[in-house]
């Protein structure tokens, strides 16, 4: 492992540049038109969808991107404070489970069930007088006629760069403001977000997007909202491991079919006392990464860990829901039921870190992300070309439990990672993040998107983090707030 201040050189060989195809020049005249109603208000648009962002793609129908342009902005018009040239563009990532996912419409949503009624994203970005660039993305399943796999890791980022690129390809015809674009996503969309903004203009993807025939130039955003993202996967198991240990009964869910859309199956099961040794020693692994990253809390303290788990990070995931509870309470919710908080007075006098989890329940089994029968979603991603699944990390791979099972070179998983991404100081970081994770969510360690937030704050970003109450893994809902927050970046600068 390296630490937070130290990851790896390149080792990306040279390639020649590729020209850009005039298939990528945006063309103006190309659109349909459509119209989209958030309460009283109603925005005419033009929807110029299935647009490519390679000159070679290899799956077409998901290296693409669908463009909303409000019709007032081809008249001089404006909507809020923002007019063509200075629209912010909201680039809404629709990928779950690291599956494939193609261009998002004004109806494509990622939040909880209780919102099917209400605006979705795109709708919402649209009233506020942002562009909406919804763009494809190659994921683990796709498999071509010849065979081959065609989007294992890292092809879902490079898509995701090569569709910030076209933008800033076609910025000037194209309306919109190209350094103001805001990224948003749900669990691997969220993982993606996120890593979108940790890896800006980062040489390691160049030869892959030259190969695609992506349009040259930079692909930063400024920023980044993420919905708890499912990243930091060669720690993900040792995070959980540390959160859920002694915890033995799992009730985990499997993904059978994602593309917007979530199909899930609920699989219960109980860790046997091998796995219970296998927790103790990722438990250890996590102390030991926790404690060389050197990263800090906002108010400066050390964010480490003892031996047995107890410290100083946990000490700061504890105080971040014991504000989501205060936040709840103060907004009339009733917290009675909740038998891990001590309140007094109206206010949260004290949270039961164990006691909350157990309330929250396991959901994986052990390893959750890098299985040992290669089992997982996360092992389909990092497969290759000619192989479907691959370990990841080293710890699961020898201990694996198929005889000819193969591991994922470092620099495949580092493209993946953004916390790997964020510490290269070849990276140009998304000046602002807004980062979410509820605190019932299950699917991954609460220390993951806390080190991601403080790992941004390092690279001097400014970081909105928060562990909203009672909430499960879910994204997109808040978005009244996303949008304020996002308007208040964008003026601000």
């Amino acid at each position: 492992r390296a630490a937070f201040a130290t990851a790896p050189e390149s080792e990306a060989a040279p390639v020649h540049p590729v020209p850009v195809a005039d298939a990528l020049r945006w063309d103006p005249t190309r659109y349909n038109p459509q119209s989209v109603t958030v309460g009283d208000q109603t925005i005419q648009v033009r929807a110029y969808e299935g647009v490519p962002v390679v000159a070679r793609p290899i799956e077409p129908a998901y290296q693409a991107i669908n463009l909303y342009v409000p019709e007032v902005y081809f008249h001089g018009g404006h909507i809020g404070a923002f007019d063509a040239c200075t629209a912010p563009i909201f680039l809404p990532i629709g990928v779950g489970g690291y599956m494939p996912a193609k261009p998002g419409t004004l109806t494509s949503r990622m939040g909880p069930p209780s919102t099917e009624a209400a605006p979705t994203a795109s709708a919402i970005a649209l009233s506020r007088g942002f562009i909406v660039a919804a763009p494809g993305a190659r994921g683990r399943t796709l498999q071509a006629a010849d065979g081959l796999w065609t989007g294992k890791a890292p092809a879902a980022i490079v898509d995701l760069k090569a569709a910030v690129r076209w933008l800033r390809y076609n910025s000037g015809p194209l309306p919109g403001n190209v350094e103001r674009i805001v990224s948003n996503g749900t669990s691997a969309g969220g993982a993606l977000s996120a890593l979108l903004g940790a890896s800006g203009n980062h040489p390691d993807y160049e030869a892959d997007l030259q190969a695609l025939g992506a349009a040259p130039g930079r692909d930063d955003v400024f920023a980044v909202s993420a919905y708890c993202p499912i990243t930091n996967l060669a720690h993900a198991d040792e995070a959980y491991e540390w959160q859920f240990e002694g915890l033995r009964e799992y009730r985990n869910v499997a993904i059978t079919m994602l593309d917007f859309r979530v199909q899930r199956k609920e699989i219960v099961g109980r860790l046997d006392e091998a796995q219970l040794v296998l927790s103790a020693a990722l438990r250890a692994d996590f102390v030991a990464y926790v404690n060389q990253l050197g990263l800090r809390a906002p108010d400066g303290t050390p964010l480490t860990l003892e031996a047995d788990g107890q410290g100083r990070l946990r000490d700061h995931i504890t105080a971040l829901l014991k504000a989501a509870a205060q936040r709840a309470l103060d907004g009339g919710e009733d917290l009675a039921g909740a038998h891990w908080l001590t309140i007094q007075n109206g206010q949260i006098q004290a949270l039961d870190f164990d006691a909350h989890v157990r309330a929250a329940g396991r959901m994986k089994s052990l390893p959750g992300f890098d299985g040992l029968a290669l089992e997982t979603g996360e092992n389909q991603l990092f497969g290759s070309s000619m192989t479907d699944n691959r370990h990841f990390t080293d710890f699961a791979f020898r201990r694996s439990m198929v005889s000819d099972a193969e591991c994922a070179d470092v620099r495949t998983v580092r493209s993946m990672d953004a916390m790997w991404q964020i510490a290269d100081e070849r990276s140009t970081v998304a000046s602002r993040w807004r980062i979410r994770h509820g605190a019932m969510d299950r699917d991954t360690s609460f220390a993951v998107p806390t080190l991601l937030a403080a790992a941004a704050r390092q690279r001097k970003a400014a970081v909105d983090f928060a562990l909203p109450w009672g909430l499960p893994h879910c994204g997109d809902h808040d978005l009244d707030e996303l949008f304020a927050w996002s308007e208040g970046a964008v003026v601000s600068g």
